[in-house]
């Protein structure tokens, strides 16, 4: 993907992009900034994300333009593949980085033959219940907002496959963790539910997608190498600069 020449690229016809989230950036943001980039080149576009990243989590984010906009269903049905960090000994609101800590846990009778028998409970199917700080919709109102309010709402459990967990190091409190796992699972309650069974809490403090079906990160543009191409293109497209 990195070596194609966008200038041989129709992406009102349709495309698929790859791009590595950075962090802090939402996945809207990605998408403005390269929709804002292609109607330099073509005029009005449609471009979308096939499966949000949160903010504070990075990775690949596949886009689709035109009229490749229609199989973004295809994609966001992929099983997944993640990295990233588990805190033991605290939870927070969110179940990640984003809130504040609000409850701490002894966690001096953990130890690694413990974390690696309960890594083996989450594998396979699995009930998973969504964070609250969600954008999972109850009774047609995004659950963020509920818990922005600080309203407490009941949410039913989910079925998810988690097809691989491990732990890949141990340094106490942090654990790092690679997981590939269905459509509709959050790494932010698996890691609450995680520390909830080893009875210490826990929350999820680093988080890279890294996979998506078949398309890797290691093959998607950074935004910064995107927008350096998108500068060494040819004259926009006519009526292209009178895009709104």
């Amino acid at each position: 993907m990195k070596k194609t020449n966008l200038n041989e690229l129709l992406f009102k016809e349709g495309e698929v992009l790859l791009l590595d989230k950075p962090l802090e950036w939402t996945s809207f943001d990605v998408v403005a900034k390269v929709r804002n980039l292609i109607r330099k080149k073509e005029g009005k576009v449609k471009v979308g994300h096939a499966g949000t990243l949160d903010p504070l989590a990075t990775g690949l984010l596949i886009l689709c333009t035109g009229k490749k906009t229609k199989t973004i269903e295809a994609y966001q049905a992929q099983q997944k593949e993640y990295t990233g960090e588990i805190t033991l000994g605290a939870t927070t609101p969110s179940f990640d980085a984003e809130t504040e800590v609000n409850q701490t846990f002894d966690i001096a009778h953990i130890d690694e033959s413990m974390i690696q028998e309960t890594v083996q409970r989450f594998v396979g199917d699995i009930d998973q219940i969504p964070p609250m700080f969600s954008a999972v919709k109850v009774d047609g109102k995004r659950l963020y907002k509920h818990a922005r309010k600080g309203q407490v709402v009941e949410i039913d459990p989910r079925k998810i496959t988690i097809h691989a967990f491990e732990i890949i190091d141990i340094t106490l409190p942090t654990l790092r963790f690679r997981v590939v796992c269905s459509k509709g699972t959050y790494i932010r309650s698996l890691a609450r539910d995680f520390g909830k069974a080893m009875n210490a809490g826990a929350y999820l403090s680093a988080l890279r997608r890294t996979k998506i079906g078949d398309f890797e990160v290691n093959d998607a543009y950074t935004v910064e190498e995107f927008m350096t191409l998108f500068e060494h293109l040819q004259t926009p497209a006519k009526g292209a600069s009178d895009a709104k």
